[in-house]
């Protein structure tokens, strides 16, 4: 599990100010809509979330998923219009933040300004390797590597309980993320189930094998790293 970062007493006060209440999204709920101009920024409480695009046809790319303590809505904020939207996976609690307070965070609170920022740094760090392996690995490649990371993921920010995980997608959500077709996504899935590396639930991918997921991707994890947990 991931070392957290601990608030002074003074940002703890200015965290206060910030919030504005909490959100509660069922699953399939918009929390952000492409093009929207929102007033509030969110950091997830509980729950999964996910990033996406769409194209004019529907057709959607899944950029990335969001676990507790991740930021939601910061290039709303910072930029304007939103240019992704961002949609529940499973049921949620987000902490809402006045939006037009972030200018405040950044000039008086610099530590909480780096957070932020830190928070925005890893979520490239993270589109650059999920872009790799869209671009570079094969199909059973990009599956292993998709469940190994939401793995490691869920397990920084303690959601992992004795090894076993239910990651709340479907073959859908994969198949958006991975830019493969429906059947060739659960053709590729079924040959990580054939291994006993996953199992595949209703709505749902329980992780058996992390490790052989890892070795299949190429991919030797995240890094570990204090992070803030605003």
């Amino acid at each position: 599990m991931a070392q957290f970062r601990t608030f002074t007493s003074e940002e703890l006060r200015f965290v206060s100010s910030f919030k504005r209440g909490e959100l509660v999204a069922e699953p399939g709920t918009v929390i952000l809509a492409e093009g929207a101009h929102s007033a509030q920024l969110f950091t997830l409480l509980s729950g999964w979330a996910f990033r996406f695009k769409t194209l004019e046809d529907g057709r959607r790319q899944i950029l990335n998923y969001c676990l507790p303590g991740d930021l939601v809505g910061l290039q709303g904020s910072v930029i304007g219009a939103m240019e992704h939207s961002v949609e529940a996976l499973s049921a949620a609690v987000l902490c809402v933040f006045q939006r037009d307070r972030l200018a405040e965070l950044f000039r008086n609170h610099p530590g909480l300004g780096f957070d932020v920022t830190w928070l925005a740094s890893r979520e490239e760090r993270m589109l650059d390797e999920n872009l790799l392996s869209v671009g570079r690995r094969s199909a059973i490649e990009r599956a292993a590597y998709l469940v190994a990371f939401l793995y490691q993921r869920a397990s920084s920010v303690g959601l992992v309980e004795q090894k076993a995980l239910l990651i709340p997608i479907t073959q859908q959500h994969v198949a958006d993320t991975l830019g493969l077709s429906i059947v060739h996504t659960n053709k590729t899935l079924r040959k990580l189930i054939d291994r006993r590396l996953i199992r595949w639930h209703d709505r749902a991918c329980e992780v058996l094998d992390p490790a052989g997921l890892m070795e299949i991707a190429g991919w030797t994890g995240l890094p570990e790293a204090r992070r803030p947990l605003i």
